[in-house]
């Protein structure tokens, strides 16, 4: 299978990471800690400086102008339709999908299309858990280490080992993208700049005023208490600074159009 390393899309159009003890974490514990924490700690060496710094052009513009490109990865959605119908995942997975590519053209060095296809399966385990859990404690308390958290990312590598060989992909990418879906969530650390790349797409969509209105709701926030959470909280987290850039930009936008300093 092979796709161009930047996306084909037009651009206008740490720490050691132990294992976790958390016992729903299933083959997550039988992750080898040593090589974890080895490529977490490569990566941190590699991009001493954080946010790292992107090499290549930043747009900043509202993510409705660079949709994710265009029927390239069309007969990957189709194989996971039925996973994009959980949690509001046909929303989020495409939005992330395209930020994903935008952050693409930022690190040009990245493996786009292993960023791009882990982007579009890591939520797809949300389809394959107790669906009465997802909110009640997947998005509440401590919600990173939530076994429910766990359960969802080891269901997206199964998913990923279902549907990619019979696309095409080899069993070495196939892995590769699995040790990107196991632990996105849970794992407080990335161990390649693909991982951090996916990592900050996850988090980008939740600026887009379409992921305020969706995820607020499942932490059960105003779109005020919702946004003020996003510049306090994730905005640290994000690991690049193309992600830092996209995302204040994208706040202040939707807390201008959401008018989050009178209505709350």
């Amino acid at each position: 299978m092979t796709t161009p390393k930047t996306p084909v899309a037009d651009a206008d159009a740490g720490a050691a990471n132990p294992v976790s003890e958390n016992p729903a974490a299933g083959n997550h514990a039988a992750v080898d800690s040593a090589a974890v924490d080895s490529a977490a700690a490569d990566f941190a060496a590699a991009y001493p400086v954080r946010p790292v710094p992107a090499p290549g052009p930043v747009d900043t513009a509202p993510i409705a102008t660079t949709p994710a490109a265009l029927e390239e990865l069309d007969s990957l959605w189709q194989a996971v339709v039925h996973e994009t119908r959980t949690r509001g995942n046909d929303v989020h997975l495409p939005i992330s999908l395209a930020f994903a590519e935008r952050l693409c053209r930022a690190y040009p060095e990245a493996d786009a299309e292993l960023v791009r296809v882990a982007t579009l399966l890591h939520d797809t385990g949300w389809a394959h858990v107790d669906e009465s859990r997802i909110i009640s404690e997947g998005f509440t308390g401590d919600w990173r280490k939530a076994t429910i958290r766990y359960e969802h990312e080891k269901q997206g590598c199964d998913v990923a080992r279902r549907v990619l060989p019979g696309l095409g992909y080899p069993a070495e990418f196939i892995e590769r993208v699995c040790a990107i879906i196991d632990g996105h969530d849970t794992r407080p650390v990335a161990q390649s700049l693909e991982d951090a790349l996916m990592r900050d797409a996850d988090r980008l969509w939740r600026f887009d005023q379409a992921g305020i209105a969706l995820a607020s709701s499942w932490f059960k926030m105003d779109p005020a208490t919702y946004t003020d959470r996003l510049a306090t909280e994730i905005i640290p987290e994000l690991i690049t600074q193309a992600a830092h850039d996209m995302a204040t930009a994208d706040l202040n936008r939707s807390t201008a159009l959401l008018k989050t300093a009178v209505i709350r």
